[in-house]
């Protein structure tokens, strides 16, 4: 990723002073939530003690990072209105399914974490596999959200690449040393509307300047052909169009595998889950979440194709502009100071967000599931949360590191979902049969993590990268890697499985579809009977108002 130079925006001191309060405010959060914190479950889970509406907020704000609104206006800006996918197929679905299906076992079975799962469901091998992966991951998605802020602040403020690693490194490793998980989620909370306080001026702004939603689909239609401008036009298999993807592969590459696989195993948004006060406030955090997913991709969609439509050769060789460059470009054309402000405020609470769900989940995964089961065990509690705030600092300092590995990729989405297919779909492929499979046995879920991995990145860096097979772009080689991903850790665990001993059906209470832990059984809190907290109204009303949305981009 690299923004265009001349991208400088004209900020002013009232841009400063909003970017300083708001700063301000983030720390104050911090050092409020720290009197919460006495225990390492209070600094990893928050005490299991937060509503749905705050875990619901930080579920979504988590997810919308500055890769998020960089990257996924980049990709409007590349493939056009296709980006829906990634919204009303690549998530909505997958955070119903999360809601009503897993919850339950991730909350009834007290885990601290995704990968302890594993410890209970299979054996320690699994387990420390998965935890050494998603703790890998983490830190490479956390130094993907801070090389892009770096290059962002770099172009739009001047500030030197180190210079914005340091400050904001500095607030993130603060605001979570010092409070914890409960810092980083009702900072999330407070970073969600101020998100939204920086898209949605700029979508209106962007809108107004090519005459409306008419002109706008009008202009690129003449440029990009209908088909830029419908979600499903030209997805025959065998026909070309912007994404490079068929429907098949955007339905079972994007659909089902990638999208279960980073919403329902990726530690970094269930984490937000299991710090919920009850069962039923755990069930309901998704659930929430997926309503304002719904919208989100307006307001990160469209100041794409807006700025497809002022800039006819962005991302073209020699136009000095890449997609990246979507968002910053209506900011210094449109934003009086102020407003700038605020949007830049935006993208550096999307940063923030991102990087620190990653964090915290980070810290909880290697503290609880690496350092306490297999370095230093049977410690105080207190020890273990002073480690928890020192892994923290150096969770941080090794996102510095990663952060220039996705220099390469020229769409931050695309360097995102690889990461994706190579670490979570493994992850879900293990989690779905071994919920769903009784006789799937203790050693088929290391076997299948491995096989996973290897086979996305075989397909990935062998099939794709060196021509065995034409697949038009990285995204469309990011959906068949995670089909084969998943293809082979299934059939690795079915054929370990057959030759291995299951575990004894006793051990199996809340971990597989169909049995029961106490915790699942937990009596619904008072008022628990309206609507609005039922799971399975929410999940599906979920589903169907994406469906709906469909509705004008299916022709």
């Amino acid at each position: 990723m690299q923004l265009a130079a001349e991208l400088r925006l004209p900020t002013n001191w009232l841009d400063y002073t909003i970017l300083a309060i708001y700063f301000a405010v983030v720390l104050g959060i911090g050092f409020a939530a720290r009197a919460s914190v006495r225990t390492s479950l209070d600094f990893f889970l928050s005490g299991r003690s937060l509503p749905a509406w705050v875990t619901g907020l930080a579920f979504v704000a988590a997810n919308l990072g500055a890769t998020e609104i960089l990257g996924m206006a980049a990709t409007g800006a590349q493939y056009g209105v296709a980006v829906v996918h990634w919204y009303w197929i690549g998530a909505i679905p997958a955070m119903v399914f999360l809601g009503l299906v897993m919850m339950p076992f991730y909350y009834g079975s007290k885990v601290r974490s995704v990968p302890e799962f594993l410890l209970q469901r299979f054996d320690r091998s699994a387990h420390l596999l998965s935890s050494v992966l998603f703790a890998f991951a983490a830190i490479l998605i956390a130094g993907v959200n801070l090389y892009a802020l770096s290059i962002v602040v770099e172009a739009l403020l001047g500030w030197p690449q180190w210079v914005s690693i340091v400050v904001a490194g500095f607030f993130v490793l603060a605001y979570i040393t010092v409070g914890g998980l409960s810092s980083a989620i009702y900072n999330e909370v407070l970073q969600f509307f101020v998100i939204l306080a920086a898209l949605i001026p700029l979508t209106i702004l962007g809108l107004k300047r090519v005459g409306g939603w008419d002109g706008l689909t009008g202009s690129l239609e003449k440029r990009h052909g209908p088909d830029f401008l419908s979600a499903w036009g030209g997805t025959g298999i065998g026909d070309p169009n912007p994404l490079g993807a068929n429907w098949l592969t955007i339905v079972l590459g994007l659909g089902f595998v990638l999208s279960f696989g980073y919403w329902t195993t990726n530690f970094a948004e269930v984490q937000r889950a299991l710090s919920a006060k009850n069962l039923s406030a755990a069930r309901r955090t998704p659930l929430i979440a997926a309503f304002p997913k719904i919208f989100i991709v307006f307001v990160v969609m469209i100041p794409g194709l807006v700025a497809a439509g002022l800039v006819p050769d962005i991302g073209a060789d020699g136009s000095g502009l890449t997609y990246n460059d979507a968002i910053p470009l209506l900011m210094q054309e449109l934003l009086p100071n102020g407003v700038l402000g605020i949007a830049v405020t935006g993208l550096l609470a999307a940063f923030m967000a991102g990087m620190a769900a990653n964090v915290s989940s980070f810290n909880t995964v290697f503290t609880a599931d690496i350092w306490a089961k297999y370095v230093v065990k049977d410690r105080d509690d207190g020890y273990y949360l002073r480690f928890g705030r020192l892994i923290t600092a150096i969770g941080v300092v090794a996102s510095i590191g990663t952060a220039f590995l996705a220099a390469s990729f020229s769409n931050i989405m695309g360097y995102l979902q690889t990461l994706f297919s190579f670490f979570n779909v493994p992850m879900f492929v293990v989690f779905i049969i071994g919920m769903f499979w009784k006789r799937a046995s203790v050693k088929s879920g290391f076997w299948g993590l491995i096989a996973g991995t290897v086979a996305a990145m075989v397909n990935y860096f062998v099939v794709y990268k060196q021509g065995v097979i034409d697949i038009p772009t990285d995204q469309g080689a990011n959906f068949v890697s995670a089909i084969v991903g998943f293809v082979a850790g299934a059939v690795v665990m079915v054929a370990v499985t057959l030759f291995t001993a299951p575990k004894p059906e006793a051990e199996l209470a809340g971990l597989v579809y169909g049995t029961r832990s106490p915790g699942m059984d937990e009596a619904p809190s008072e008022g628990d009977d309206a609507w609005y907290r039922r799971p399975a109204l929410l999940g599906w009303g979920a589903v169907v108002l994406a469906a709906l949305c469909y509705l004008p981009y299916s022709f």
